[in-house]
């Protein structure tokens, strides 16, 4: 079942998504382990984003390690 957008700000009905990576915590700052991922929805009308936090698995976090 797919839920229909609406942007909290605006009332408008289109939006873009995107995901980034960030790290957190001082031993993924130290090597630049991008341990935390989300998802972001924009409203394509007003520019209202919001951020989802979504799972990481421990074998991405470990290649990005290694591919730092």
């Amino acid at each position: 079942m797919q839920r229909q957008y609406v942007c909290p700000k605006c009332g408008g009905t289109q939006y873009d998504s995107d995901q980034f990576q960030a790290t957190g915590g001082n031993f993924a700052k130290i090597f630049n382990v991008q341990n935390k991922r989300f998802i972001t929805i924009t409203c394509t009308q007003c520019g209202y984003t919001e951020l989802y936090r979504s799972q990481t698995s421990t074998g991405m976090n470990v290649l990005d390690f290694l591919l730092s």
